[in-house]
């Protein structure tokens, strides 16, 4: 049945940025499709355990920052002592500090190159390893559609850029290995009810025009990007690769 290529039973999943917004969402719904979730991130709070306990998911928390250089070949050697393999990695983990390009700050500038960039192309580069040694990998990075369109009325242009890398490397990277059976793939949210975009959304000078340029006219939920996270590392999608899939409700449309 068509359905049965939507489930991971067996397979492990480490889903950085996990704890909480459009990480946790990813991480139950693999979960809810039979993964093992690995969740990464600084530390794990009782609300987000107990979303993950009700929902009946099998995981695992291991804190890490990424921002350190050494964390991602660490967090990967620590799933595989404990388990033997890694199935699928969901690059999460990722923040964002508005600013005017003026006066903006090169050591705000590094840090949101260091999580956002450089620490998803070492986790990628530390999966291979196992994804290579098991024959099949899935790779699923979150990018932006910040990476796409410049979207106003906040200046971003860091993390503008970081996304933007973010999908490129997405698809060079599963150009690179596409014939070792592993995909690599991304999602480009728009607007998302979480804590990162919470400030935004209660912005009365910023709210309104981003609803305005939604077709949707409304924000999206994490679940509705856990959906699309589940068939894109699920052999549902097992043709699919080096996409970047965004998820807006018709932002960039305009």
């Amino acid at each position: 049945m068509i359905l049965d290529r939507f489930r991971l039973d067996s397979q492990v999943a480490l889903v950085t940025g996990g704890t909480r917004g459009i990480g946790l969402a990813i991480a139950r719904a693999l979960g809810e499709v039979g993964a093992r979730v690995v969740i990464s991130g600084r530390s794990l709070g009782k609300k987000s355990e107990q979303t993950l306990l009700d929902a009946g998911v099998d995981f695992d928390f291991i804190a890490a920052e990424l921002e350190d250089a050494p964390a991602a070949d660490r967090l990967v050697a620590d799933i595989i002592a404990r388990g033997g393999r890694l199935d699928i990695l969901v690059n999460n983990a990722g923040i964002a500090i508005h600013g005017d390009s003026g006066d903006y700050p090169d050591e705000t500038w590094r840090r949101i190159m260091a999580i956002n960039v450089d620490a998803v192309f070492r986790c990628c580069r530390a999966a291979l390893a196992p994804m290579r040694h098991q024959g099949k990998g899935a790779i699923l990075n979150v990018g932006s559609i910040s990476g796409i369109v410049s979207n106003i009325p906040q200046n971003q242009v860091a993390y503008n850029s970081s996304k933007a890398a973010v999908h490129m490397m997405t698809k060079s990277l599963a150009s690179e290995v596409a014939a070792e059976n592993i995909r690599v793939n991304a999602v480009a949210p728009g607007y998302i009810e979480t804590d990162m975009s919470r400030g935004g959304i209660g912005n009365p000078e910023w709210f309104p025009i981003w609803r305005r340029m939604t077709p949707m006219g409304r924000v999206g939920q994490p679940e509705e990007i856990a959906a699309a996270a589940v068939f894109l590392c699920s052999d549902a999608a097992s043709y699919v690769t080096g996409e970047v899939l965004v998820i807006d409700g018709g932002y960039t449309t305009r």
